[in-house]
């Protein structure tokens, strides 16, 4: 789970009796891991959020990036109701028909591969890291990772994130990530020997402030991991499941990964995740060495073929397009009158404002305007709205962050 670094200060107002009570149970009863805002939220529809005192708020990061068709989308929430009603769960020594489906149609829109199946993007991250390990007995477990990137909190994964912040009272780490730049090739090479078995990088980072590769990066690790036969591994948590505007965030750059996790918007904002490997490489997952308990259950692989056929019917990929020019031309027009605005980076629902000033503060300033949006890396507004987000809503969203942004700014 990527992790929200603007800290809340204040509350936007003085919480509601309901909040009040509630935030009071929470700090009773659960582990204070999370910064929280003194908001509780009740309901969703769509890329708004109702509170427990009525107050309505634009959702332009919906579920860190899980609802990524909104809350509550009807196709989905159908879906599931219906097979609640039929099929809770069962463990995966027996087959269920909704698994094989999906796995079906996450082949067919990729690159062919074999799904296997969890309920985060860590875990499936995790299941990445086994599969690099296991296709060489352990005898090449090195993996390189690159700084900025971030792929989870358990403990493999949290040792492929190359930020340090993340690594803090958990040592020792897994042994065998090594760390590059984010985009450099060179770095890659010097890294790679006899004992090296995979490459994992994100297509686009996401909590590292929404950077698209650079140009002929990933043609570049592909071309490296076929001389040196390596896995390269795309981690597409975050820029996966049509949030480009394509597919899959890898199918901007014309490169095929041999391994590919997913999880967020993949069921919609019911928690799943998964891998994609190629189907040669997918057979080293053998019986025993890799599980997941819940992993694929009937409920997630509702949703998540669910979620696929209302992008496909309600035709959100063109939307996510159309989406993005809108936000781009908002933001740069916002960029030239406001110099505290350094870049704006789009790539589809991927949003990245920065910033020369404190994000913290705009994001505390967005919530006083009932606009909900996060900072990463400090001084990066992101965006991840949702596919089905209206022109109208995106106009409303622009104009508070401006509004945010120029009031913290002192404009």
């Amino acid at each position: 789970m990527a992790t929200i670094d603007a800290t809340p200060t204040a509350a936007r107002s003085q919480p509601g009796p309901r909040t009040q009570e509630i935030i009071e149970t929470f700090s009773r009863y659960v582990v204070p891991n999370y910064r929280r805002f003194d908001v509780c939220l009740v309901r969703g529809e769509g890329s708004r959020v109702w509170d427990a005192d009525g107050t309505c708020y634009l959702d332009l990061f919906p579920g860190w990036g899980c609802n990524l068709l909104g809350h509550c989308p009807a196709p989905v929430v159908q879906a599931v109701q219906e097979q609640v009603a039929k099929l809770i769960h069962v463990p995966n020594s027996w087959y269920i028909e909704p698994q094989g489906e999906w796995a079906r149609l996450l082949s067919e829109r990729s690159f062919g591969g074999q799904a296997f199946f969890c309920n985060s993007g860590t875990e499936a991250n995790e299941a990445a890291i086994k599969l690099v390990r296991l296709r060489s007995d352990g005898k090449r477990h090195k993996i390189i990772t690159f700084q900025g990137g971030f792929h989870g909190r358990t403990m493999g994964s949290v040792s492929a994130t190359a930020q340090p912040k993340y690594h803090e009272g958990l040592g020792p780490l897994v042994a065998g990530f090594q760390f590059a730049a984010y985009g450099d090739l060179e770095a890659v090479e010097r890294l790679i020997d006899d004992q090296t078995g995979g490459i994992l990088v994100e297509p686009i980072l996401g909590e590292g402030g929404v950077v698209p590769a650079p140009e002929g990066f990933l043609q570049g690790l592909r071309r490296l991991a076929d001389e040196r036969d390596l896995l390269l591994v795309f981690d597409e948590v975050q820029c996966g499941c049509g949030r480009t505007g394509k597919w899959f965030g890898h199918q901007h750059f014309g490169v095929t990964p041999d391994v590919m996790t997913l999880a967020k918007s993949l069921c919609a904002g019911i928690a799943g995740g998964g891998l994609l490997a190629k189907p040669e490489l997918a057979k080293h997952l053998r019986p025993g060495m890799h599980a997941s308990t819940f992993g694929g259950n009937p409920i997630a692989a509702a949703a998540g073929i669910a979620a696929i056929g209302m992008i496909e019917t309600e035709q959100l990929l063109g939307q996510v397009d159309r989406s993005a020019a809108l936000f781009r031309s908002r933001l740069e027009e916002l960029r030239q009158r406001c110099d505290v605005v350094r870049e704006v980076r789009v790539l589809g629902m991927m949003i990245g404002i920065e910033l020369s000033i404190d994000g913290a503060a705009v994001v505390q300033a967005c919530l006083d305007r009932q606009l909900l949006v996060n900072c990463t890396q400090g001084r990066v507004i992101r965006l991840l709205p949702a596919m089905n987000v209206t022109p109208a809503e995106i106009e409303e969203g622009c104009d508070k962050l401006a509004d945010a942004i120029l009031e913290v700014a002192g404009r």
